[in-house]
Order: C-alpha cells, then sequence, then structure tokens
C-alpha cells in the first residue's frame, strides 16, 4: 500500500510542477509578445508594415526605421536619447541622496513629530501627480528652469515612495551592528555611511531602478516645461514622430527599440538585487 501511494503522490506533484511551469511559459509568451513584434516591425520597410494580413517575418529585412531615426535632423532622436538618459541618472541619483537619508532619520533616530512627519510622507502618495502639475509648473518658472534639463531632474528627487521603501528596509537591519560601530568611536554620519548603505545595496539598486523607470518613461510632465525640439526627453521626442495622416510604423518602433534597450539592460544587472531589496523591505514595519 505504501509504495502505490508514494508513486500516486509523485505523480500528482509532477503533473502540479507541469500545469506550473506551462502557467509560467504562457504568461512570458504573453509579456514577450509585444516586445518581439516591436523588435520586428523596427525591421521592415514602411510597406511591409503597412501589410494586411501582418506578417510575423520582415520580407525583405530592412534597416529603414532604424536609419530614419539616427539621420533625419528633423527629429534629433539620439539627442533626445542622451537627454532621457542623463535626466534619468541624475534623478536616480538624487533620489538615493535625499531618500536614504530621511529614511535613516526615520527609521533609527529619536526626535519629537517622528511618527507624524513619516505618516504625512507616505500621506503624500495619495495626491494624484497631476494636481501637482500646475504648482510644480509655478516653482520651476520662478527658478528659471523651464526648458532646461533641471526642470526634469530635480522635481519628484524627494520622493515619499523612496523614503516608505528605503525605511521598511533599514528596519530590517540588525541593530547590533550599528551598536558595535558606536563602540568602536564611530558617529551617526560614520554609521549611516560605512555601515547602513552598504548593507542596503540591494534596497538602493532597486530604488535606483525604480527612479530610473519613472523618470524615463515620464510623458506628461516634460511636455508641459521642455519647449525646445533640441531638449526634450525621449517619451515626448517620439510623440513627434506619430504623423498627423500617415502612421509610419517602422520609424516608430524603432524609436521604441532604442528606449527599451537601456532598460531593459539595467533589469538585467540589478535583478538579484531587486528581487532582494523587495523582499527583504516587508520583512518589518
Amino acid at each position: 500500500m505504501t509504495t502505490p501511494t508514494r508513486n500516486a503522490r509523485g505523480a500528482a506533484s509532477t503533473l502540479r510542477r507541469t500545469a506550473l511551469y506551462a502557467i509560467l511559459v504562457a504568461l512570458t509568451l504573453v509579456f514577450l509578445m509585444p516586445l518581439v513584434w516591436m523588435l520586428i516591425t523596427s525591421l521592415k520597410t514602411y510597406d511591409g508594415a503597412q501589410q494586411i494580413p501582418p506578417s510575423w517575418l520582415p520580407d525583405p529585412l530592412s534597416g529603414y526605421g532604424y536609419q530614419q531615426i539616427l539621420t533625419n535632423s528633423a527629429n534629433p532622436v539620439l539627442r533626445w536619447f542622451l537627454n532621457s538618459m542623463v535626466a534619468a541618472t541624475l534623478h536616480s541619483l538624487l533620489v538615493l541622496a535625499t531618500a536614504s537619508m530621511a529614511a535613516y532619520a526615520l527609521a533609527r533616530m529619536r526626535f519629537r513629530g517622528r511618527g507624524v512627519s513619516f505618516a504625512l510622507i507616505v500621506g503624500t502618495l495619495f495626491i494624484p501627480p497631476t494636481s501637482l502639475i500646475i504648482p510644480n509648473f509655478l516653482i520651476v518658472d520662478s527658478l528659471n528652469w523651464i526648458d532646461t534639463l533641471a526642470v526634469v531632474v530635480v522635481p519628484g528627487a524627494a520622493s515619499a515612495f523612496g523614503v516608505f521603501f528605503l525605511r521598511q528596509f533599514f528596519i530590517s537591519l540588525p541593530r547590533e551592528l550599528e551598536e558595535a560601530a558606536v563602540l568602536d568611536g564611530a558617529n551617526q554620519w560614520q554609521i549611516f555611511y560605512k555601515v547602513v548603505l552598504p548593507l542596503s545595496k540591494p534596497a538602493l539598486a532597486t530604488l535606483a531602478v525604480l527612479s530610473f523607470l519613472t523618470n524615463w518613461n515620464d510623458f506628461l510632465w516634460p511636455i508641459f516645461v521642455l519647449f525646445s525640439p533640441e531638449k526634450l526627453t525621449l517619451p515626448p521626442g517620439l510623440g513627434l514622430l506619430q504623423g498627423s495622416y500617415v502612421t509610419d510604423y517602422p520609424v516608430i518602433m524603432a524609436g521604441a527599440v532604442l528606449a527599451s534597450v537601456p532598460v531593459l539592460i539595467l533589469f538585467v544587472l540589478a535583478q538579484r538585487h531587486i528581487i532582494q531589496g523587495v523582499s527583504r523591505s516587508g520583512l518589518k514595519g
């Protein structure tokens, strides 16, 4: 009786595992399909992209879309790409600097009003971002930042989500390490810089990637504050590739591929840290 029961359990376990893998493969295909179609369309000719029914394979294989975005001076896609890279990178660094210091103070320091301050910071997450466009515009206009790189870098650098996320991670760190640093004569800044931050690489990497993606994909705010074609970032710039009467799909998809490459590379490089950061940030509240 024991052997058949074990065999039945083993068969059931194998069946469940197979079903799980099949579901995961199906979900992977669902998420990858738009990326694959985007890449295939970017390698088609203009006529090939208009073909009905659409073809999965580009025939003939063409670099027409990439040639247009790289050589057309009316739409400086490479300039938009560079603007987005600089803006997203600087924005991520600012978010890490402001959020890490604020989160450490809220997680480890004792001061009056700490709980209220944290509640107010978290409460700002419930404010619709679109309601802040006009106040933010008036502020950056008074600073003469309109149509400059600073206008897409600095606003939003004080990230409420970043403070909340890093605070949760800092709370999960053992206090014994900080107490040992105090015994060695370290002050508060040295504890933060030399003990806490090195232990928080997974959370910092996760926040950096999320901040980079938020700035990289931002479409609405740059439209309001950037006016010169050479000052645009990639998302609003790619919107200019859409014609009023004709849609050049290979060109648009080539621009989308160009916009996707840095994001995919960043995620692949930081994937391990992202998983660790997300899993550990919810250990303690």
